[in-house]
């Protein structure tokens, strides 16, 4: 493994943990950490953008261009995400296993069709 990939590894799982527990912290109300959620959220939007950067510059590559295509992708990755994470919900929190399944069955179909959207079709 090269070691520009290990810096991003490491960067990368931290930066998304903080994200997460930040995510946790600021939308269960149980926890009471609201504000402390989005400070935890927010470090780990920037340590994630701080990973990219450093990343970029360890294998002398230039930031992805913004582009429609890109834009495109980009909104696709998150409302595909977002999906998914709805038939979560609709099996974890209001228990409508049936409908939960089919919902995030899709949204997984969507994220999967994002490499042959990025990567293409050869």
């Amino acid at each position: 493994m090269k070691k520009s990939s290990f810096v991003a590894l490491v960067m990368g799982t931290v930066s998304g943990v903080l994200f997460a527990l930040g995510m946790c912290m600021a939308l269960l109300p149980e926890w009471n950490a609201f504000t402390q959620g989005v400070i935890f959220g927010g470090i780990g939007i920037v340590l994630g953008v701080v990973t990219a950067l450093i990343w970029c510059k360890m294998e002398n590559k230039q930031l992805p261009k913004m582009s429609a295509k890109n834009v495109f992708r980009t909104v696709y990755a998150v409302a595909a995400a977002l999906v998914l994470g709805v038939g979560m919900c609709l099996c974890l929190v209001w228990e409508q296993i049936v409908w939960g399944t089919l919902v995030g069955l899709l949204g997984i179909v969507m994220l999967i069709a994002l490499i042959p959207m990025v990567k293409g079709i050869r």
